[in-house]
């Protein structure tokens, strides 16, 4: 019985620790140079030709929002950065996924892929440049299919706003 016990506390000590401190995470410094405390973001470039409304400025808006969060490097114009973090849209492209017995397409596919160049601008020397690529399927014979493709540009920019952020932080 006083096992028991000891082990309820512990569980509900561990819960309120976690209740207390949140989910939230940070990779702080994993990969990033000791003397690199602040980041650069300029709106990125649109190569894509995908004709989307506002895309370089929604991802570099997320993008920017997501290092503001993670709080590894503070966010700041290029002037008082000692790195920058510049992008090119290089493709963004729908394209069916699942076609039903009808032929009839079920759900397409928004991919977005981004040439990321990581600048060490104290040292003056590229830390990396990776292409970072992410998607989001979306149906295609909801009531409103448009909704429904913004939503998948939406979701798949966050997740590739992720992806740059993590490929900046640590070494994933």
């Amino acid at each position: 019985m006083i096992k028991f016990k000891i082990n309820l506390t512990i569980l509900f000590l561990f819960a309120l620790l976690i209740n207390f401190t949140g989910c939230n995470y940070s990779f702080t410094g994993a990969s990033i140079p000791p003397h690199l405390k602040t980041v650069a973001i300029p709106i990125l470039e649109d190569r894509s030709g995908s004709g989307i409304f506002r895309l370089k400025e929604d991802l570099t808006n997320v993008l920017t929002q997501k290092f503001i969060e993670d709080n590894s490097l503070q966010v700041t114009d290029k002037a008082n950065a000692n790195c920058i973090v510049e992008g090119v849209i290089v493709s963004a492209t729908d394209s069916p996924q699942q076609i039903s017995g009808g032929e009839q397409i079920k759900t397409n596919r928004f991919a977005i892929n981004v040439k990321v160049t990581f600048r060490d601008l104290v040292n003056k020397k590229v830390i990396f440049e990776k292409t970072f690529s992410n998607y989001k399927d979306y149906a295609t014979d909801s009531g409103n299919i448009q909704q429904s493709r913004q939503d998948a540009i939406t979701e798949a920019t966050k997740l590739v706003a992720e992806d740059i952020l993590l490929g900046v932080v640590s070494n994933w």
